[in-house]
């Protein structure tokens, strides 16, 4: 794992009483974007920098975060990105980042959550799980809940999980979490996606975090590295962006404006800037609360690599 740069005290900046920030000019806040060497994340992390926030990045390319890096500092304002290398596939790898974010950084304001890849073959982690549920849901499940202290101190505390909210397609399968029956990239992908939509109603039923927790759906949009995919589909996928995909900045201008203007409910459903009912089937609090009491066991107790 490597950091890249360091943070100093910045609590203090944050937690002045009586040091509200400004509309025309506000604070510089804390963000950490995991899948932030890509995409959207990469995106809203140079943007960010650009602005004046501190921006940490996790990714698992060094040379993609040493880019990222090097681009944020050509930047005229703010800080340099940091960059944590980190396989957020990895339950162990993941919680070395966070013990590394903890070790560096006081508090946290903004958790953006973009980390995602496709498999065409299901493959296992080392600790057998499923690649796409490990890289997906469990990354982001881990980062939402054991941040959740260095979130607590900051006044406007937010995470945004960048997802597929919206979306009715895809199930979770209880009787087979691991898609060891009947794997597809889609099946993958959609099973993380509705992990991801109760993910967020069960964080915002948890009491002793202040975070509002955003799931935003940002529809087809011009990114992401499509590096796993056939060549076949990388050229369907890319004569498809040119005609119906959404520019990536405007993409993430939702993402700017939750982080900047939390929303005032412990959870939020956007779907591609429309407000949605959090009454919707794929939010049910009660699957919710299973799909939680199932991940708690598969991070909390050793995996079997034998899958």
């Amino acid at each position: 794992m490597m950091v890249v740069r360091t943070i100093g005290n910045y609590l203090g900046a944050v937690l002045v009483p009586g040091s509200e920030p400004q509309l025309t000019s506000p604070a510089p806040r804390v963000i950490v974007v995991s899948g932030g060497t890509d995409g959207m994340g990469r995106s809203l992390a140079l943007a960010r920098a650009q602005r004046g926030d501190r921006v940490l990045v996790l990714g698992s390319n060094p040379e993609k975060g040493r880019r990222v890096v090097a681009e944020s500092e050509a930047l005229a304002a703010g800080e340099p990105i940091d960059f944590i290398q980190a396989d957020l596939s990895s339950v162990s790898d993941t919680r070395r980042a966070i013990a590394d974010i903890e070790a560096q950084y006081p508090v946290v304001d903004a958790l953006g959550l973009f980390a995602n890849r496709q498999a065409t073959q299901r493959r296992t982690t080392a600790e057998g799980l499923e690649h796409t549920f490990a890289l997906y849901y469990l990354s982001r499940y881990l980062l939402s809940h054991e941040l959740a202290p260095l979130l607590r101190r900051s006044r406007t505390p937010v995470i945004i999980n960048v997802a597929g909210v919206g979306t009715s397609k895809g199930k979770i399968h209880w009787d087979d979490l691991q898609l060891e029956r009947g794997y597809s990239a889609i099946t993958a992908q959609l099973q993380a996606g509705r992990a991801n939509d109760l993910l967020g109603v069960a964080y915002a039923a948890r009491t002793d975090s202040p975070a509002r927790y955003v799931l935003y759906h940002p529809g087809f949009t011009k990114s992401g590295d499509l590096s796993p995919l056939p060549a076949a589909a990388r050229v369907f996928i890319r004569a498809a962006a040119a005609v119906a995909a959404r520019p990536v900045a405007r993409a993430i201008a939702p993402v700017h404006e939750f982080i900047d203007s939390p929303p005032a409910a412990a959870l939020t459903a956007n779907d591609r800037g429309t407000q949605l009912p959090l009454t919707l089937t794929t939010l049910d609090p009660a699957s919710a609360a299973r799909l939680a009491k199932v991940t708690r066991s598969l991070v909390e107790l050793p995996c079997s690599a034998e899958h």
